[in-house]
C-alpha cells in the first residue's frame, strides 16, 4: 500500500493567507479556493468586492486542476489552439487560474482563483502554494 501526503487545515490556512496577501498587495478582488486531491473544497475566501460568480469559478478551477493533475492553463491553451472537442470534457474550470499543489511528487490538492485576469489568478494561486513549499 502506498502512502502520500495530504493537505491539512494548517496548510489550507497558510495557502489561503498567502494568496490573500498576494491579492491584497495588488488590490485584486478575487475568490480563492483550496481543494483536496479529489477536487473537494477544503477552504475558500471571497474577498470584499469579488463577484459572487468568482466563488463558483474558483471552485471549478481548483477541482479541475486537482483531478486533472495539471494547471488549468493547459486546458485553456488546448482549446484556444483549436482542440474545441475538449469543450465536451466533463470539466467546468478550463480557464487559467487553477494550479495543482504537488508535494513529494504527489498531487495533494489544488488552488483555484477567479476575479482578475487569468494570469493574475494563477499568480495568486502560485503565491499561496509557495507558502507551503519546503
Amino acid at each position: 500500500m502506498l502512502s502520500k501526503p495530504v493537505l491539512t487545515i494548517a496548510e489550507t490556512t497558510r495557502i489561503l493567507e498567502a494568496a490573500r496577501a498576494e491579492a491584497g498587495k495588488h488590490q485584486w478582488a478575487v475568490a480563492i479556493v483550496v481543494a483536496d486531491d479529489g477536487g473537494h473544497p477544503l477552504g475558500m475566501l471571497r474577498l470584499d468586492g469579488s463577484a459572487p460568480a468568482s466563488a463558483y469559478i474558483a471552485t471549478e478551477k481548483a477541482r479541475t486542476a486537482a483531478i486533472g493533475r495539471r494547471e488549468t492553463k493547459v486546458y485553456e491553451d488546448m482549446i484556444n489552439n483549436g482542440r474545441t472537442a475538449f469543450l465536451s470534457a466533463p470539466l467546468q474550470g478550463t480557464l487559467e487560474g487553477g494550479v495543482p499543489v504537488i508535494v513529494d511528487g504527489h498531487v495533494v490538492g489544488a488552488v483555484g482563483v477567479s476575479g482578475v485576469k487569468s494570469d493574475q489568478d494563477a499568480q495568486i494561486a502560485k503565491a499561496g502554494i509557495a507558502a507551503i513549499a519546503a
